[in-house]
């Protein structure tokens, strides 16, 4: 294993956040994402969930906000619901740096809190 990565957001806080600045969207997220969330009745947990993921994966590969561009973290869903990350830019330049060959991810949410843990293998 080359890292692990865990974090937890508060959904209430996330929320505010994105009231304050609700184009903080569009820069984190990718356009799949976005799109898929907007399916949601209440899309936020998601936001925050797929946040969490992508603190965790930084977190993983021992880098700082500002090593990578937030947006290039992303999260998909095999047709079975697993989720599993998309890389670009810098931050799939710093996993094939740190000789990353795969991934694992877990995702889940309360009412209140959203967490991630993930492993760079």
């Amino acid at each position: 294993m080359i890292g692990i990565g865990l974090d937890a957001v508060e959904i209430s806080r996330f929320r505010e956040a994105l009231s304050r600045h609700p184009r903080i969207v569009n820069r984190i997220f990718t356009e799949f994402e976005r799109e898929d969330l907007a399916k949601r009745v209440d899309p936020v947990p998601g936001f925050a969930a797929r946040f969490a993921v992508r603190e965790a994966v930084m977190k993983a590969l021992g880098a700082g906000i500002g090593d990578v561009a937030f947006a290039d973290i992303g999260v998909r869903r095999a047709e079975t619901g697993q989720p599993h990350l998309e890389l670009t830019g810098a931050a799939a330049r710093l996993a094939e740096m740190r000789g990353v060959k795969g991934w694992k991810i877990s995702i889940t949410h309360t009412d209140n809190t959203a967490m991630a843990v993930v492993a760079a293998l």
